[in-house]
């Protein structure tokens, strides 16, 4: 910093007079030159400042893919325009791989592997990097789809013969220095891009375990994220489930950071405050103390200006009982955001209290601007099995539109604390159903309808938010309450693809029951007075009870806070022998399909049968392209299995090409590459 210059007031004679030209000019020189240099300084800060927040977009207008979502804001998008409405038509496959290499399993036979292929590929350099079925990683040629090399399985990994593939991995560049991070079986991995052989001097020998102390095991099934040169890692621990009958007991599910050079911990987020820290009065009768499940299932976020990385909590322990947990039960059902150098919190908001139905924010936080009212907004968009989506300033953390506390239905379970109101966000609308009443059941013909009337006559009926019903004893009573959205959610971690171009978010629901109900433990090792012995909705000969559409994407302006268009996804059961001779239009396929989003076109497939809550007539190996101005399908395929993870795009030797994740229980899984001719 230059020293000041400091004029004493005074007077001054004709021989000071004269010689104050000089000095007034030099003070001028001097004033211009320091004004240079600060507003240098100024455009060098703003474009160090903007380079962070557009350097993975630049990456992307490259043609790039560099992480699950496309980039750390999980937009799900690429301007690339070389596919396009008017020679979509011309697709076809250029290569396929599969999602684990024979020589493996034949190296490996006690390898456990399943046809649930989750990994999304990164693209960097014209190297496709993806884990395979086995959990390891793989680089493969992005422009041929052949094989660089394959992390190899070291000794100490052997024992680890039962992995699967996660949605995605991070690579990590600061100078010349490069590493893919990567996570098996509770262990978070450093590997050379070039090579595939892990850095030696990274954790021990390589890796890091995640499994916290006085823990059995860690998952995640989505991947770290590196911000900076920290990974901040969510995941879950021993397995944790939603059983409600003896989960009290189950691990916190933190969020730790960790550093991408040593391995060593930086920090960690308590997603159940402790004694003493914010949010643990939520936890009415110290009940922080026996509680966990609610941690980050699916994707992180990050917005590498700021630093922040933006976490999606799921359902609480025991998620459709909660009369051992009374209160609001922070940080389940809550978006978070962290400083990713520190792990302190920046602000939260929680989407629902005290949830009795396990309405996760399992989907990913997608980050992007948008122009609400003239005024240029850093927007973070939070779907939720809620069907809702929930839109924030992603700075401070304040909605971007009104989210009111309205008043939701009781609870009649003994013991129960029900939450008396829900945040419900007046903009934009729900892309999902909200609740069920009699005139929601199926009436393609008068036996239907009886059918679906005589199926449901014992369960509870009502709008979202009606808690679930208490079973009674002996026919005739309440079986319990059905409910649209249903458990696995309007939105799950399928959910969403933003454009920034036109700020439309899509959003994929799927439109299925669920049945919630509420019954006495009468085991003599229960560790609450009731649990859940949930079951799906009923169906009619593998037909639901309600009506279609059962799988749709809305488009939503989010510059208005409005629905643009909606479309049915795929045809779904119109075809079943109950429905012959209709002629219906297509009904929606309730499977869990990603979205990809380019220059003119929306990418979609109908998800496949390998999730859990798909009916066997809810999934199909249609992949299609939407014009994602009107939503119109302009094209339309059939792949040689449902697709399994989100598909992606991006650039080599001129041509886009697009590769999407596939496979059933009956096919094989694989990555397919789509291109022109």
């Amino acid at each position: 910093m230059s020293t000041p210059i400091i004029i004493a007031p005074g007077l001054r004679t004709r021989r000071d007079a004269h010689r104050s030209r000089p000095r007034r000019l030099v003070r001028a020189v001097i004033a211009a030159l320091a004004l240079a240099a600060l507003l240098a300084l100024s455009a060098l800060s703003a474009l160090s400042t903007t380079s962070l927040l557009l350097q993975a977009q630049d990456r992307t207008r490259a043609g790039e893919w560099r992480s699950t979502g496309g980039d750390s804001s999980f937009m799900r998008y690429s301007p690339l325009d070389q596919i396009t409405r008017g020679n979509v038509k011309n697709l076809r496959v250029l290569w396929r791989r599969p999602a684990v290499d024979p020589k493996l399993k034949e190296q490996f036979p006690k390898l456990r592997m399943n046809n649930y292929l989750r990994a999304t590929p990164t693209m960097a350099g014209g190297v496709l990097y993806a884990e395979n079925a086995a959990g390891l990683v793989e680089a493969f040629d992005a422009a041929t789809g052949q094989s660089i090399w394959r992390q190899e399985l070291a000794p100490e990994m052997e024992r680890e013969t039962n992995a699967s593939s996660n949605r995605g991995l991070d690579l990590w560049t600061r100078g010349s220095e490069r590493r893919i991070m990567t996570v098996r079986n509770g262990f978070l991995y450093a590997l050379d891009p070039g090579t595939g052989r892990v850095i030696p001097t990274f954790g021990a020998g390589g890796r890091v375990s995640l499994v916290p102390t006085g823990a059995r095991s860690f998952g995640w099934s989505s991947g770290p994220i590196v911000v900076g040169d920290v990974i901040v890692i969510a995941g879950n621990v021993d397995g944790a489930g939603d059983s409600g009958q003896k989960w009290m007991g189950s691990a916190p599910e933190d969020v730790r950071g960790y550093s991408v050079r040593t391995g060593g911990l930086l920090w960690t987020f308590h997603v159940v405050p402790r004694e003493g820290e914010p949010g643990a009065e939520t936890w009415g009768n110290e009940s922080w103390k026996q509680s966990g499940d609610l941690g980050s299932w699916c994707c992180v976020s990050a917005d590498e200006e700021l630093g922040y990385v933006y976490v999606p909590f799921t359902a609480p322990t025991a998620a459709y009982f909660g009369g051992h947990r009374p209160g609001d039960n922070l940080y389940s059902n809550t978006l978070v955001a962290l400083d990713a150098r520190t792990g302190k919190k920046i602000w939260h908001f929680q989407t629902v209290h005290h949830d009795l139905w396990e309405y996760d924010l399992i989907g990913p936080a997608t980050l992007g601007d948008i122009t609400v009212d003239g005024r240029r907004i850093k927007a973070v968009m939070q779907p939720s099995k809620t069907g809702f989506l929930y839109v924030f300033d992603r700075v401070t953390g304040k909605p971007v539109w009104p989210i009111e506390e309205r008043p939701v239905p009781a609870s009649t379970v003994p013991g129960e604390h029900a939450a008396l109101t829900q945040p419900f966000p007046t903009k934009p609308p729900p892309f999902s159903r909200h609740g069920l009443t009699e005139d929601d059941l199926i009436d393609f013909t008068p036996e239907l309808r009886a059918k679906a009337r005589a199926l449901t006559k014992e369960f509870v009926f009502g709008p979202i938010f009606t808690p679930p019903a208490l079973v009674a004893e002996g026919s005739g009573g309440s079986q319990g309450t059905i409910m649209v959205p249903g458990s696995w959610g309007a939105g799950n971690w399928n959910t969403g693809a933003f454009d920034p171009e036109t700020g439309y978010y899509f959003a994929f629901s799927h439109e299925i029951p669920r049945v919630y109900r509420i019954a006495k433990a009468t085991e003599a090792d229960a560790h609450m007075a009731y649990f859940s012995p949930n079951r799906d909705a009923p169906y009619i000969d593998g037909i639901p009870v309600i009506k279609p559409p059962y799988g749709r994407i809305v488009a939503i302006d989010l510059n208005r806070g409005a629905h643009v268009w909606t479309a049915v996804n795929g045809d779904g059961p119109r075809n079943h022998p109950l429905l012959k001779g209709l002629n219906l239009p297509p009904l929606g396929v309730a499977s869990r399909p990603t979205a990809l989003v380019t220059k003119e076109l929306l990418f979609i497939g109908e998800g496949s049968n390998v999730f859990g809550g798909v009916e066997p007539s809810m999934w199909g190996k249609k992949f299609r392209a939407y014009d994602k101005a009107t939503g119109q399908v302009v094209w339309e395929t059939e792949l040689p299995s449902g697709t399994t993870g989100g598909p992606m795009t991006y650039l080599v030797k001129g041509k886009q090409i697009i590769v999407v994740p596939i496979g059933s229980r009956e096919e094989p899984a694989e990555w397919i590459a789509l291109g022109l001719p």
